[in-house]
């Protein structure tokens, strides 16, 4: 299940960075604590949105987070004020343990061509939807057809419920009409040619709870 796929991914990281805010209560993160209070993985949780808080709050925050995990390095942030941002930059690349290059160095990916059209249309979901729509999609690249000059992909986004494939349609197509064409133009500079993008919306429900799916679109389980 997706879940799984999480808990197995979090034992293989080199470093964790978990994203709350101060609106959020400790307590509403008994499961990730659970998970993470007896990995060695280092962990950096980041609390979001601080300049919608004041200093009083934010120590008693800090300090519940503290006492629920100990090991964990607490660094207050703000996205929209980029406050700390550079600072969590740093830490990370600090963090991250020296390895040997495991390719060589003109190899610049081992993904295939459709692993990033994927990952652009998942891209302008995330920053186009609200509130669960981006953690409830998948999308699987059904044609790509490249060409000398120009490349036809056809695409299918994957929902739960049919209520999220009318969220992602919009109003007569304007929501996903808008997806599209931001992944088309982020598509045709990542790949130097003219772009033919057809995007679909599938409702395939509870996808995210069956190994069979999972490993349909990509996630390696075992």
């Amino acid at each position: 299940s997706m879940l799984n796929f999480s808990t197995s991914a979090l034992a293989d990281a080199d470093v964790l960075l978990y994203v709350t805010d101060v609106v959020e209560t400790p307590d509403k993160h008994n499961d990730f604590v659970e998970k993470v209070g007896h990995l060695d993985v280092p962990v950096l949780l980041l609390i979001n949105k601080i300049d919608l808080s004041n200093q009083e709050k934010l120590v008693e925050l800090v300090e519940a987070w503290k006492e629920l995990l100990p090991k964990a390095e607490i660094i207050p942030i703000s996205a929209t004020s980029k406050f700390n941002v550079d600072y969590v930059m740093k830490r990370v690349k600090e963090l991250l343990p020296d390895s040997p290059p495991y390719f060589d160095k003109d190899q610049w990916t081992d993904k295939p061509a459709r692993f990033f059209v994927t990952e652009i249309i998942r891209e302008k979901i995330l920053l186009y939807y609200d509130k669960e729509i981006p953690y409830s999609v998948e999308v699987m690249v059904e044609q790509f057809k490249e060409e000398a000059k120009k490349i036809h992909i056809s695409a299918v986004i994957y929902v739960e419920r049919d209520s999220q494939k009318g969220i992602i349609i919009g109003k007569q197509g304007k929501a996903l009409k808008k997806v599209a064409t931001e992944a088309r133009r982020d598509l045709e500079r990542f790949f130097g040619k003219t772009i033919f993008l057809e995007t679909f919306v599938k409702v395939d429900k509870d996808w995210r709870s069956s190994d069979k799916e999972l490993r349909n679109f990509g996630y390696q389980l075992d």
